[in-house]
């Protein structure tokens, strides 16, 4: 009895996958006329355009909370030329050790 209810599980999951996989066929039976494709077409429009009006008022609503602080920016300026100035230490170091010298090379 187990058998039976594992093999019709198995079953409805075999079902179920290609229908799944078929969801983008560009062979979809259903797409075939102008129409369709037009209907369809409208519709992904629609929904593009309602996302982009959510994004566009959750922006708005949320801008004011996008604003940094002048300590944070001073904050992140400075992070940020530390890194350049160790990038810039370590790609000296690598041409340096590509050059031969080989106290500049690191294991």
């Amino acid at each position: 009895m187990k058998v039976g209810l594992l093999g019709c599980a198995l079953a409805l999951v075999a079902a179920l996958v290609p229908a799944a996989a078929m969801a983008d066929d560009p062979r979809d039976p259903t797409m075939r006329s102008a129409a369709a494709k037009a209907r369809d077409r409208a519709i992904i429009k629609r929904m593009n355009q309602q996302q982009l009006a959510y994004v566009r008022e959750r922006d708005a609503r949320n801008r004011p909370t996008y604003r940094v602080a002048d300590d944070d920016r001073e904050t992140y300026a400075n992070a940020r030329a530390d890194y350049a100035r160790e990038m810039a230490a370590w790609r000296r170091a690598v041409a340096a050790c590509n050059a031969g010298r080989w106290e500049y090379c690191d294991n």
